[in-house]
């Protein structure tokens, strides 16, 4: 019964914190990084505060305390995602994929590995952090709480939170002017299968500092 009552408790956390978090990141998305821009005092700070201090703030603390209040009834546990050992030969290949897929892609689109202009500090700054911040929140929390302790259901909850983190990357899209295009051109598609890949290293390997790697190659590459 006990049991019971708990796995209610943590389906209700999750239905809440579902809302919770979409809501008060799209308001952030459409009005408080403007306003924060223009409050900072230059650019490199105003992404400071966006990413490490706001993003850390609203994703990466409140999915490490709900592990941490749900450790019984979580698939791996707040302590452990940090300090399981990794066999990190057996990810080889995905590591190497990472790596030779965007730099192959990017010779066959421009004839030549060259840095890319548009790299600044600001772009070090998110990149060096998101991929901590989106996978604490999507594979640390949201897919380590569906898959649960049994680890019933796992292909539905790595496909559910890979919609789920689809659905994030929305008032960004929309912002920008690139939501149409990314449905229509199937930019969407890529996420899913990065978020696929995402969780399943993360369950394999129970250390969140897997995904992250992987999250933060992808991006910089």
């Amino acid at each position: 019964m006990k049991i019971a009552e708990k796995r209610i408790s943590k389906n209700k956390a999750l239905i809440l914190y579902i809302i919770a978090f979409y809501t008060i990141w799209a308001l952030y998305e459409f009005l408080g990084k403007s306003l924060i821009e223009d409050i900072c005092p230059g650019e490199i700070i105003a992404e400071i505060v966006k990413t490490v201090v706001i993003k850390n703030l609203v994703w990466v603390l409140p999915a490490a305390l709900l592990v941490h209040h749900y450790k019984d009834d979580v698939c791996i546990g707040l302590k452990e995602m940090f300090t399981a050992k990794v066999k990190w030969l057996k990810f080889l290949p995905v590591f190497l994929f990472f790596v030779l897929y965007p730099l192959i892609c990017g010779y066959l689109r421009k004839g030549s590995l060259t840095l890319d202009s548009d790299l600044d500090v600001k772009q070090v700054i998110a990149f060096s952090f998101v991929g901590i911040t989106e996978e604490m929140v999507f594979r640390g929390w949201l897919l380590n709480a569906m898959v649960g302790k049994e680890r019933t259901n796992q292909w539905k909850a790595i496909l559910l939170s890979s919609l789920m983190f689809v659905a994030i990357h929305i008032p960004t899209w929309t912002i920008h002017g690139q939501l149409a295009g990314a449905f229509l051109h199937f930019g969407f598609v890529q996420i899913i299968i990065l978020s696929v890949i995402f969780s399943i290293t993360f369950l394999k390997s129970r250390n969140i500092l897997v995904p992250v790697a992987l999250h933060m190659i992808w991006d910089f590459l």
